[in-house]
């Protein structure tokens, strides 16, 4: 599976680089509850890309990140706080699954294609930082094509030594602008939205040939424009559309004509190598030793092959060589059959922080039902507000629930606070089914309201591995 992050904007970034580890931490508790060494490690690799970026060239080019090795069960924070990290710095941020590669010669991902997927990540970033920069700018332009749409340029007839020739051309040129001050002031107060006008657009443009390579078959964009420039060209074409639509329609055009693609893939490549951030989930899936047969016959080959691409590597990429020596490396595993010593000894060097997380128990559930500024409570709370229907979530009721969870994540697999999203789902099944058929109403959730539809699923093993 690929995980692909939203970009933050520019200032987003920059204001990033004034936080100290303690606020780095502080804004991380805004969200994830506990895991307090974890956030302390990930805070600190992230101040250290800003004390780089302050040293002399020559010494900052031999300090490479200390790349984190996450060890703890799911569901316990793993992946939300690399996210929350990636988006807090504004990096481009990459989650991928160690068990989707293979080694070269065997069917499936090659390990270079997350480094393609995070330039992808970081030309979208930048793409839409461009297009909020020149969007006032193709507005006007948007605004002006459709006012000729809807109000073509009149002729302008030749200059006439008639003194009344030239002043009934006056007159038709002075009522030709006040029409068109008329429908531009329309035009702007959306009145004209729904009136059918026939655009010229430029079709998306052929992004080129796309082939399955047999080593690992990989899918690689073989980008053809320069050797055949006119087959894959855009070509315009007439669609019918409301003004509404032509408008979004003609406002993407306009920014995509004031962004200069090389510069674009210039920012794309340079953020990627100074803050890009790979998080390689399961990577406990291909530690191990190698048994010569069977399934798992790859896995110390992914590990080699993944090996350059920490140690840092030139990437080929459609938008140019890409190094990964700055990228942080974020690996996480349960490590629950595995251990961390059963990856291959350069791989162990390669990721020096290691941080166990915590387990998570009743305490902890309570905390992330009601701490977090979007917990599960608050999620619930607004969606059946929008219905008119108010949830009161009392203590007992909320310590029911963590308690439930906690129970099933004992007596079955422990998934963390996974468990807590099955748990209020099949709580709040009635109410959520009946909607706006409860409006005006106020549903009291309390430890007797939890009690009556969990504790006989919650009790029974089997009951619980099925529906719980």
């Amino acid at each position: 599976m690929v995980f692909y992050m939203p970009g933050r904007t520019e200032s987003q970034s920059e204001s990033s680089a004034d936080l100290t580890p303690r606020q780095i931490v502080h804004e991380l508790d805004r969200f994830i509850v506990g895991q307090s060494r974890a956030k302390r490690a990930v805070a600190i690799a992230l101040r250290n890309r800003v004390r780089r970026r302050r040293l002399p060239e020559a010494m900052a080019e031999e300090v490479l990140p200390k790349n984190i090795l996450m060890i703890g069960p799911t569901g316990v924070g793993k992946t939300e706080i690399a996210r929350r990290l990636a988006r807090l710095a504004g990096s481009p941020f990459l989650k991928v699954e160690a068990s989707k590669f293979t080694e070269v010669g065997y069917v499936g991902r090659d390990v270079e294609s997350m480094v393609r997927d995070l330039v992808e990540i970081g030309i979208d970033m930048v793409r839409q930082e461009r297009r909020e920069q020149v969007r006032s700018q193709a507005g006007q332009a948007v605004r002006a094509r459709l006012l000729d749409l809807l109000l073509p340029e009149r002729p302008r007839s030749t200059r006439s030594a008639d003194a009344s020739a030239r002043e009934r051309e006056r007159e038709e040129q002075e009522g030709w602008e006040r029409s068109r001050e008329n429908l531009g002031r329309a035009l702007d107060a959306g009145e004209l939205d729904e009136r059918t006008v026939e655009v010229s657009t430029v079709g998306q443009q052929n992004p080129g040939l796309r082939i399955f390579t047999p080593a690992g078959m990989e899918e690689l964009d073989m980008n053809l424009k320069d050797m055949l420039p006119g087959l894959f060209q855009a070509k315009p074409r007439l669609r019918q559309m409301t003004i509404g639509e032509a408008r979004d329609v003609l406002q993407r055009e306009e920014e995509d004509k004031r962004i200069d693609p090389d510069q674009l893939s210039r920012e794309a490549i340079r953020r990627v190598e100074e803050s890009g951030i790979l998080f390689i989930d399961e990577m406990d899936k291909v530690a191990g030793r190698e048994g010569g047969h069977g399934p798992d016959v790859s896995r110390e080959g992914v590990q080699r092959d993944l090996l350059p691409i920490v140690e840092g590597t030139l990437v080929n990429t459609k938008y140019g060589m890409v190094r990964t020596d700055y990228v942080l490396f974020i690996a996480a595993g349960a490590f629950h059959v595995s251990k961390p010593s059963d990856l291959i000894p350069e791989m162990q060097g390669r990721f020096p922080i290691r941080v166990e997380l915590d387990a998570l128990g009743r305490a902890e559930l309570v905390s992330i039902l009601t701490e977090p500024e979007s917990s599960l409570v608050r999620q619930y709370q607004e969606l059946l507000r929008v219905e008119g229907v108010e949830l009161d979530f009392r203590e007992d009721g909320i310590a029911a629930i963590a308690a439930a969870a906690a129970l099933v994540n004992e007596t079955t697999e422990n998934i963390g606070a996974r468990r807590l999203h099955t748990i209020m789902e099949k709580l709040l099944d009635e109410v959520s089914f009946a909607g706006s058929e409860l409006a005006g109403r106020r549903v009291v959730i309390d430890e007797s309201y939890v009690r009556e539809r969990l504790d006989e699923i919650a009790g029974n093993t089997d009951l619980s591995r099925y529906i719980l």
